[in-house]
């Protein structure tokens, strides 16, 4: 029984990954949904998403979205000029994972160690 619940959860983490493996390829692709411009012309290296996957409600282009797919659809529409795709299709969660990702991306990154100062020559 434990051995099942390993094997359970070993698959969940690598399917976990795969999706954010398909989702960055998204986010990178210029041509994605018939747009016109990458997710990471503006969110490079997801910059001003860290605490997307936290948030219930976003505030784009003057209207409020209730959902994380809501706000991955507005930009694809109006940034990237592209068709909003279907919320529950395997590229949106696709997209969903790869944004969640930037908050465990995160809460990794270790600040850089700062190099030891030098004594001065001659003291």
């Amino acid at each position: 029984m434990i051995c099942l619940l390993i094997l359970g959860l070993a698959t969940a983490v690598a399917f976990a990954g795969a999706l954010e493996d398909k989702g960055k390829t998204l986010f990178n692709d210029a041509k994605f949904a018939g747009g016109s411009k990458a997710c990471s012309s503006c969110h490079k290296d997801g910059k001003g998403l860290e605490n997307a996957a936290d948030k219930k409600e976003f505030k784009l282009g003057g209207k409020t979205q209730k959902s994380l797919e809501e706000a991955i659809n507005v930009c694809i529409v109006g940034m990237n000029k592209g068709k909003a795709i279907d919320v529950k299709s395997e590229q949106m969660k696709e997209m969903v994972a790869y944004v969640k990702s930037f908050k465990k991306g995160k809460a990794e990154a270790k600040p850089e160690a700062k190099p030891a100062k030098k004594p001065a020559a001659g003291y």
